[in-house]
């Protein structure tokens, strides 16, 4: 493969202390051990005791703060699921109108969704990462330290109950005990390592079959207790004595598929790769295919062997970065410091968001955000990666740049753009 980088090299934001505290909340080995040992390849269970805060994760959510998002913050489908004995509950039971002012018919209804926990059913909130602020500024911190995107649910099961019969998921896991005691029993992949369109209801009679053996972990989660499952490991889970919450996070792993997907998208460039069969080619006919498909892949691998790097890392940018949203901000309090900034202001980066800084010809700079790009005259470099790498900055101190006007203007442009906040 050639490599085509830009002059100058590529610039973009480091793991953070928080980013790293994240990580040592669901795991009690060193980071290079889980990487090396059980990244993608086997469960580890972290008890309260062996983690940073054995207070557990209540800061992070509780009971309390579940009843809160149910009752009282106007919650939506697709933002709850309700599942009772493997199976899910249609929205329908549990949601309807919002009342005067708010003439929806899939808001959920604190009544009905009493009634269906009750009856032994099991709540999971999806998106918490998006609902709740202290998850999703966990979430954030975690994300940058996997460099991967993820997701956060709750799970709420009343005692006794199991909401989910055994499956597995196409995506690895941290399971982090808030509240009550959950037992969970993990057997081994019948399909290591799925890809997300291999999900285990195409498999659910191996997935039952394996079930029946023995379990390769048979374990009581307490509160403050993690477990990381790698995609593919079959479980199950029953809430015991009490009702149980945990949060589950999901963490959407890329894949060396996604590169061969994203090789493919780009492989439209090569001539050969897109002529025509020759006429009148019987597709169903091996003998007719063999010297076409010996052809093509020679063609692909005389392609592969020109391929960009540079290019197959732009597309998975623009995979993975949208599905990792930055921190929060502020529109009323942004558009107030775009008022009054001045010299003295002081802007830090925007939390969670990912970047990167790259020269675009001799006179431009390009930043390349989650959603967008932003062009710039060259002269802006050293003031912009100052903005993004100090934790604050004073306008008038950005370096590189003759005068304060010229930093107010940039100031402007990135606090528009939601690329700095105030510090």
């Amino acid at each position: 493969m050639t490599r085509n980088d830009p002059p100058g090299g590529i610039d973009r934001p480091a793991v953070t202390s928080a980013s790293a505290a994240a990580l040592a909340r669901c795991v009690a080995v060193e980071p290079a051990k889980f990487a090396a040992a059980h990244w993608g390849q086997t469960p580890l269970l972290s008890r309260a005791d062996e983690l940073p805060n054995p207070a557990g994760f209540t800061d992070l959510f509780s009971p309390a703060d579940a009843d809160e998002l149910l009752s009282r913050r106007g919650l939506r489908t697709p933002f709850l699921r309700i599942a009772k004995d493997g199976d899910l509950v249609p929205s329908g039971r549990w949601t309807g109108g919002g009342g005067a002012g708010a003439e929806i018919a899939d808001q959920v209804l604190d009544e009905r969704v009493l009634e269906q926990y009750a009856a032994g059913a099991t709540l999971v909130l999806q998106g918490l990462h998006r609902t709740w602020p202290a998850v999703g500024d966990f979430a954030r911190d975690l994300g940058l330290a996997l460099g991967q995107p993820l997701q956060v649910n709750a799970y709420l099961t009343p005692a006794g109950n199991q909401g989910f019969a055994t499956h597995y998921d196409t995506h690895d896991v941290f399971v982090l005990q808030v509240d009550g005691r959950k037992h969970w029993r993990i057997h081994p992949p019948v399909l290591p390592d799925p890809l997300e369109r291999q999900p285990w209801g195409g498999r659910a009679d191996e997935v039952a079959a394996t079930a029946q053996g023995p379990a390769a972990l048979d374990v009581v989660l307490a509160p403050g207790d993690a477990l990381y499952l790698p995609r593919g490991w079959l479980h199950s889970a029953e809430a015991q004595e009490s009702s149980s919450l945990h949060l589950t996070v999901g963490i959407r792993a890329l894949t060396r598929y996604a590169l061969v997907e994203e090789l493919l998208a780009l492989a439209a460039e090569d001539r050969r790769l897109r002529s025509s069969l020759p006429f009148g080619t019987d597709v169903s006919d091996p003998d007719a295919i063999e010297p076409e498909l010996t052809e093509t892949v020679e063609a692909l691998r005389d392609w592969l062997l020109r391929v960009d790097p540079g290019a197959v890392a732009a597309r998975l940018r623009q995979r993975a970065w949208p599905a990792a949203r930055p921190a929060p901000i502020r529109p009323l309090a942004q558009a107030a410091a775009l008022v009054a900034l001045d010299a003295d202001a002081r802007l830090s980066p925007r939390a969670g968001l990912r970047w990167q800084l790259v020269p675009d010809g001799a006179d431009r700079v390009t930043l390349r955000l989650f959603d967008r790009t932003i062009g710039l005259p060259a002269s802006c470099e050293p003031a912009v990666r100052a903005l993004l790498t100090s934790a604050a900055t004073r306008v008038g101190d950005l370096p590189g740049l003759p005068d304060d006007a010229d930093r107010l203007v940039l100031a402007r442009r990135l606090l528009r753009e939601a690329v700095v906040v105030p510090a």
